[in-house]
């Protein structure tokens, strides 16, 4: 596939944004009622929300149908329950897939409350980052797949997380049913620079901390990257930082 390459600069202030009492959300493409038909989608990454949701609060149960859902906790812990039976806790460090399939309902909710060893009741809002992407075919059964990766993330270098490509099949945490798409994350150390995938899609998403990419420079939390045609550049940080990377060989509309 040849692609004319093209660095695309998001900044966070920018994102379409949905405020209300539980939650602040801050959506990269179109998302519920913020449309732009000209921000719909990169490559085969149809939703990157990066969510805030108080204590206590959260998603009721809902309905999905025909999307590959990874969600990625930052800070605190995020119950999940759907209506295949199954049920658990996300943290950071903790990859979580869910395939939609023929339809799935599922819920999601702030779980920070709990008790220390001194027995003070603790409670903070839950950060976590929620993508969707299309899986290859309509139709599938729905499944549920979480496995915990931190230590692997304890290097500083970019870990496959969720991926439906070959080339991950060893490493990869969690498969999602996309052959065209893997999405990594790296907590990144002053000391290690990171090299982004060489894929004609790459979408890069700075979730926490500062980093600066080779031909942009300074990149804030909230800052993506749409990099088309162009894989292969170096990130570095100067103080840490985690990155959310989807490394993408095909796009909708593509072929």
């Amino acid at each position: 596939m040849s692609i004319p390459p093209i660095l695309d600069v998001r900044r966070a202030d920018d994102r379409l944004h949905t405020t209300i009492d539980w939650l602040d959300s801050r959506h990269s493409f179109s998302f519920g009622h913020h449309y732009d038909p000209d921000n719909t989608h990169f490559g085969v990454l149809m939703v990157n929300n990066d969510d805030i949701v108080r204590p206590g609060a959260g998603f009721d149960t809902h309905p999905h149908r025909d999307m590959e859902i990874v969600t990625w906790v930052l800070r605190g812990s995020l119950v999940h329950q759907d209506s295949t039976g199954n049920s658990g806790v996300i943290y950071p460090g903790l990859a979580q897939r869910m395939s939609a399939g023929t339809g799935i309902l599922h819920s999601e909710k702030n779980d920070s409350w709990r008790y220390t060893a001194t027995a003070e009741r603790h409670d903070e809002p839950v950060r976590f980052v929620q993508m969707w992407v299309l899986p290859d075919e309509a139709g599938i059964e729905p499944g549920y797949e979480q496995l915990e990766i931190d230590d692997e993330l304890l290097t500083g270098g970019l870990v496959p997380v969720a991926s439906g490509m070959d080339r991950y099949a060893d490493h990869s945490a969690i498969r999602i049913r996309n052959r065209h798409a893997a999405m990594h994350v790296a907590r990144m150390r002053p000391d290690r620079p990171v090299m982004l995938p060489d894929a004609p899609f790459v979408h890069v998403f700075v979730a926490q901390g500062e980093a600066a990419l080779e031909g942009v420079g300074h990149l804030a939390e909230g800052d993506a990257v749409r990099a088309t045609g162009d894989g292969g550049r170096q990130l570095t940080t100067a103080t840490g930082a985690e990155i959310v990377v989807w490394e993408m060989h095909a796009a909708l509309g593509r072929s």
